[in-house]
């Protein structure tokens, strides 16, 4: 009885022990996987023994640091397990600033990094102190500061910040400089800490002087500093922040007005310019001779001209200037050349009371449209509200080698392409400076040849141009291809498949011309992109506009057995 009475008073201290603990954050981790995730197992044929899997070893609250790789954490580095140390390297896959790194590297920091936990307003690194722990940061966010407490942090409307995914610190490892500036938590934040006695026990730095020297060397190589000496050289490369980017990455979002120069040290990307169609002539005529199609009225009936005084008769009506009786003044012109018997040379008198009069200033009459929905003014016209889009044009390749962010630096303000231009990753490897730096070292033989090698980018309207022709290329393509392909093949069975939802889908990216004057919901999310100091603009790839069979643009093969 006394044992059943001691039981019953433990399980009631263990609940009241427990229910004061659900405060605390590590906590509430584990104890929410302990409850959702039990450990199951199963038994395999092939070892002839039975397969245990803990759940709670990988599982967390969404965002955090699990469980299981905080234990791997708190171990000595020495103590680490080769698979322990690779479970780590593959939950750190999800920090950007981890993955700069190799592959030998990134092994070697799992291997001594440990983990900590601080809350808001803690300051991690204080101005003047020298540093010796290098920081990621897997969950928060942290301000830079140029003061000693970081309560400037909390005032300042737009602080410096640094968020997960990111680092700082690294070049308290590898000198032994005071910091120059204060890291102050904004909310409860995870750090991965390096220590520099285990990083200099485990002879990381050597790994990083490699990986320095290399790009020392890549850099001597170029011709854009043929005039350094090795010192300015070296300074340029530890000042330099190395990032590596994966195929179709966005790396600067507009890097006219960015802070940074970019140096390519591997692969390549694309500079990219987003082009607001409306804005261009030949875009808004473009429009306008598709959308006439849209009767389906047959080709010749737009070959075939019409008599010479027709054409003038209706010239004098389009250009006489009026509002909005446009129709009231056909008639009466009709009436009035029926009473005098007119002809083409005669000029139109406007006086007299054959001829409305007018009501406000002189415009030219607008040709009247059988198109029927909403409507945009543009500096050019109307153009329906679904037309009214943009679309991204690659402009220049960067290849190995090359510098991005001083585009037009060295001209006058008045002279310089301020427009917005983005920057995407084809698989790259590059060295971030900053610029005010990067103008302080070089000397006036750079200057000229940096001067030199500046590209002029391609005006909007020449761009707007090619990507109309390109658009009726492969417009025009797909009709042939389907003129020729289809009516000879014969559709392969294929299965039927549910189909999945999804974000993407292509037609999300096609302007449909064809559908303009109809009322047709989109069952698709619509890819809107924001402007600078502009509403949202909608992006496109291709525009499907209508047009003439292609039979009647070419009328000399009849069938597509002569055509091909």
């Amino acid at each position: 009885y006394q044992l059943s009475m001691d039981i019953i008073v433990m399980i009631r201290v263990c609940k009241m022990f427990r229910q004061g603990l659900r405060g605390f954050r590590e906590y509430q981790i584990i104890e929410s996987s302990h409850r959702k995730h039990p450990i199951f197992s199963f038994w395999d044929k092939k070892k002839q023994g039975r397969i245990t899997f803990d759940t709670m070893d990988f599982v967390a609250e969404e965002g955090h640091f699990p469980p299981r790789a905080i234990q791997i954490t708190q171990k000595k580095p020495a103590w680490r397990t080769e698979q322990e140390i690779q479970a780590l390297c593959n939950v750190l896959q999800v920090l950007d600033s981890y993955r700069n790194y190799t592959e030998h590297l990134q092994l070697l920091l799992a291997k001594i990094m440990r983990f900590e936990r601080f809350g808001r307003r803690r300051v991690i690194l204080k101005k003047g102190q020298r540093g010796n722990s290098f920081y990621f940061i897997y969950v928060g966010t942290v301000a830079v500061t140029e003061d000693e407490d970081g309560s400037s942090a909390f005032l300042d409307p737009h602080p410096t910040l640094l968020c997960r995914g990111s680092c700082f610190g690294e070049m308290g490892l590898l000198s032994a400089g005071i910091r120059r500036a204060t890291v102050v938590c904004l909310e409860e934040t995870e750090f991965l800490v390096v220590d520099r006695e285990d990083f200099l026990a485990n002879k990381l730095d050597e790994e990083v002087q490699k990986d320095a020297e290399y790009r020392f060397q890549f850099f001597r190589k170029l011709d854009l500093f043929g005039s350094w000496s090795d010192e300015k050289l070296w300074e340029l490369v530890t000042l330099g922040k190395v990032e590596k980017y994966s195929y179709g990455q966005l790396i600067e979002k507009d890097f006219v007005e960015s802070s940074f120069i970019l140096l390519i040290c591997k692969g390549s990307c694309e500079v990219l310019r987003l082009i607001d169609l409306q804005t261009s002539p030949y875009y808004y005529k473009w429009i306008w001779q598709h959308l006439e199609l849209i009767d389906n009225i047959p080709l010749r009936v737009h070959f075939d001209e019409s008599n010479p005084i027709l054409r003038f008769r209706e010239f004098q009506i389009a250009s006489y200037p009026l509002q909005d009786f446009s129709f009231l003044k056909l008639l009466h012109l009709q009436e009035t050349w029926k009473q005098q018997e007119t002809s083409f040379n005669n000029t139109i008198k406007t006086s007299g009371n054959s001829l409305p009069k007018l009501l406000g200033p002189k415009i030219k009459s607008r040709r009247a449209q059988s198109i029927r929905c909403p409507m945009v003014n543009t500096q050019f016209g109307e153009l329906p509200k679904e037309a009214v889009v943009g679309a991204y044009m690659k402009i220049h390749t960067v290849e190995q080698g090359e510098i991005v962010g001083f585009h037009q630096a060295f001209l006058p303000e008045h002279q310089r392409d301020m427009r917005p231009l983005s920057l995407i990753s084809l698989g790259t490897e590059l060295l971030r400076l900053r610029k005010e730096k990067f103008y302080e070292m070089i000397d006036d033989e750079t200057r000229e040849k940096l001067s030199r090698s500046d590209i002029e980018y391609p005006s909007d309207d020449d761009m707007c141009q090619r990507l109309l022709k390109e658009n009726s290329w492969n417009i025009f393509r797909k009709d042939l291809v389907r003129l020729l392909v289809e009516p000879h093949k014969m559709p392969p069975f294929t299965p039927f498949q549910p189909k999945r939802k999804s974000i993407y889908n292509p037609k999300s990216l096609i302007l449909d011309l064809c559908s303009v004057n109809k009322k047709i919901k989109p069952h698709h999310p619509v890819f809107m992109t924001s402007q600078k100091y502009l509403p949202p603009l909608r992006i496109v790839q291709a525009i499907s506009a209508p047009r003439h069979k292609i039979q009647e643009l070419l009328p000399q093969y009849k069938n597509a057995g002569v055509l091909l």
